[in-house]
């Protein structure tokens, strides 16, 4: 009778957390997918239609603000220079983070704990305050409106996610298999080649998806060190009061929508990642 009576209670408590939990899943969910979608219809909608009202629920699949997007003069070369310095950005904070990571995980140093808080603390100190010394560096050495120079502070950004996540995994693979490795003949940077590598490129993947991501939407750095060689995110600002409504959703379609197949095509890999990191 007692345990009858105690699984009703655990039933009776176990629904309102249960609700809860789905509520919660919903409303992220929600927050996630209404902003995007209520900004696919607007790109997919004719100019008309987005400055009226009430808004559609269905796209009409009408490519005129898009086509305008295409159109307006530098929208293409801001593309272009997004692409760019997200490209560099992902090619150095991966260059630099991967081998700080792998450090990190292996040797044991005087500092250590000193040193990964210092990383931690790059993202301490707000863009802003940093901007005007910024400018000033950069004009000095030449460094200012290019897409070098605007890679260089994204790294900066980057540079702690990439080291954490690649740390993580690293110390998730035994270092018993790069000694089982020198055992055979192979050396430090061989048995790193042939055994960790394949291991960690989920992880480096991962990294360089958040370092891409990072540089995609970052617009502060773009907007001040940078004049006619802008990113889009930059050039969308700078327009921001004089484009129409159909541009700025067009805009932020392109923005979103690159990030999203990214991660999506590579979700396989972000799963193994955690998969390595967590054994």
């Amino acid at each position: 009778m007692t345990d009858a009576v105690a699984s009703d209670l655990g039933a009776d408590t176990r629904k309102p957390a249960r609700f809860l939990y789905i509520s919660a899943v919903v409303l992220l969910c929600a927050w996630v997918i209404v902003p995007i979608y209520f900004l696919l219809i607007n790109t997919l909608s004719s100019p008309e239609t987005v400055t009226s009202f009430p808004k559609p629920f269905i796209p009409e699949f009408d490519l005129g603000s898009l086509t305008f997007f295409a159109g307006f003069a530098g929208i293409l070369t801001a593309l272009k220079n997004s692409v760019v310095v997200a490209g560099l950005t992902m090619i150095m904070s991966i260059a630099i983070g991967a081998p700080a990571g792998y450090a990190l995980s292996r040797f044991d140093f005087p500092g250590k704990g000193l040193f990964r808080l210092l990383i931690l603390l790059t993202r301490a100190f707000p863009l802003p305050l940093l901007a005007l010394p910024l400018a000033v560096l950069f004009i000095r050495t030449g460094l200012d409106d290019t897409a070098f120079g605007l890679a260089l502070v994204h790294t900066t950004l980057a540079i702690p996610f990439a080291v954490l996540i690649t740390f993580s995994l690293f110390s998730g693979i035994p270092i018993e298999l790069e000694e089982a490795a020198w055992t055979l003949g192979c050396t430090r940077l061989t048995a790193f080649t042939k055994v960790v590598l394949p291991l960690i490129l989920p992880g480096i993947t991962a990294s360089a998806i958040f370092a891409f991501v990072i540089s995609w939407n970052e617009v502060f750095a773009a907007a001040v060190l940078t004049i006619e060689n802008r990113t889009l995110t930059a050039f969308l600002l700078q327009n921001l009061d004089t484009s129409p409504l159909h541009l700025k959703f067009a805009g932020g379609f392109i923005l979103v929508v690159p990030a999203l197949i990214f991660i999506f095509a590579v979700r396989k890999y972000l799963f193994a990642m955690w998969g390595i990191a967590n054994r």
